[in-house]
């Protein structure tokens, strides 16, 4: 679920975060980095229940109805088109699911039961709500394409939604885009046959990314004296106060991951670099750390020390 860019994005805000030297113990450092890797999990969790939870609300709001003492007739037999949508009943009962919920201890709606209300009025105030419900009749893909539009027109875009995360836990608003893209991709993909581990997939693909968060991080700080020496070489025009503190923190990551990561291609880490400073850094941050990483990686190609093996050398 989490690329290798988003991984380099929680490198870069650890090292960001961190006050102390490289001769300093960043146990605690590095704790807070799988910690902020591992939080992810929990934004997205939350925002998939979401769906769940809406759904129960509107089971809620009609047995309620049902119940009246006067109720209409209409209030008797409404149209239960959303309560049996087949994908949010399917997400509902799915227990890989809720034993996942369990494990992390993880229930934020219950507390904050608010924005719950927040989304269901969004919802059956939205023209796809009342499309939808023109009909009492669907099939499993006309429910799996309304709840899309339900999770891209109503959940992913609510401004209060984006408030309440932010408020929560300040990394979660970097890791938003990536966990909306995930959930709204296995929303595509869901089938009726669709095993229950569907929407839960691994965090990370395998351990190989763990440690190259770990170790881009280690081996950044533990270098960090050589590699700002590697940037004021190139950079002697330059007074490294007027250098963004965030671009030298790409710098220095990008640097060491030409140097220490001989698997990784010099165009896969420069891209990668380029498009995090884009997002992240000035209008003129690209260009910059462009023109320093080219310089280098020329110069290690022509003294012959650019250590590239396997896929480096790609």
């Amino acid at each position: 679920m989490l690329n290798r860019r988003h991984i380099r994005i929680k490198v870069m805000q650890t090292l960001y975060a961190f006050k102390g030297t490289e001769s300093d113990d960043f146990k605690k450092d590095e704790k807070f980095l799988l910690h902020s890797l591992d939080s992810m999990y929990d934004l997205y969790l939350s925002m998939l229940t979401l769906l769940v939870e809406v759904h129960k609300k509107a089971e809620d709001k009609q047995e309620k109805k049902q119940k009246k003492f006067l109720a209409t007739h209409e209030e008797k037999n409404p149209n239960s088109k959303f309560i049996n949508n087949e994908v949010l009943r399917s997400l509902r009962n799915n227990t890989v699911l809720k034993n996942e919920l369990e494990k992390r201890k993880l229930n934020l709606w219950y507390l904050d039961f608010e924005y719950v209300d927040i989304i269901y009025k969004a919802l059956l105030e939205s023209d796809i709500y009342k499309t939808y419900m023109a009909t009492e009749v669907s099939d499993f893909n006309e429910d799996k394409q309304f709840v899309v539009d339900m999770f891209t027109q109503i959940i992913a875009p609510n401004d209060k939604l984006y408030d309440y995360f932010e408020d929560k836990k300040l990394t979660w608003l970097d890791d938003l885009p990536v966990v909306n893209t995930n959930i709204l991709r296995l929303l595509n993909a869901v089938k009726p046959n669709s095993s229950e581990t569907h929407f839960t997939p691994k965090l990370l693909k395998n351990s190989e990314d763990r440690d190259f968060a770990v170790d881009l991080f280690k081996k950044t700080l533990l270098n960090r004296s050589k590699l700002n020496e590697e940037i004021a070489k190139r950079t002697t025009n330059w007074d490294s106060e007027r250098i963004a503190s965030l671009d030298s923190i790409l710098l220095q990551m990008a640097i060491c991951e030409i140097q220490k990561f001989p698997s990784i291609p010099t165009k896969v880490t420069i891209n990668e670099y380029l498009e995090v400073a884009k997002e992240y850094s000035t209008p003129k941050s690209s260009m910059f750390i462009n023109g320093i990483l080219d310089k280098i990686v020329k110069e290690y190609t022509a003294q012959g020390t650019l250590n590239k093996i396997g896929r480096g050398l790609m």
